[in-house]
């Protein structure tokens, strides 16, 4: 083990294919998402807004005299 300094300079490894591919499905998942949240408030603007909500049943009158 030589005491001088190196001569060589320290370049930065390029990254490898397995890098680009983390990068790449973690933009597409990002894109994927962006566009179920689009999909999902174009076909259910209301869906979490419950204040308009109206039922459809109908109210009978109770008959008293045939309850058991």
């Amino acid at each position: 083990m030589s005491t001088l300094p190196s001569t060589e300079t320290k370049t930065k490894q390029p990254a490898s294919v397995y890098t680009v591919m983390l990068f790449l499905s973690m933009l597409f998942m990002l894109i994927a998402v962006i566009a179920m949240w689009i999909e999902c408030r174009r076909y259910m603007p209301e869906y979490w807004n419950t204040q308009t909500a109206q039922p459809n049943a109908m109210v009978m009158p109770v008959d008293n005299d045939h309850l058991a």
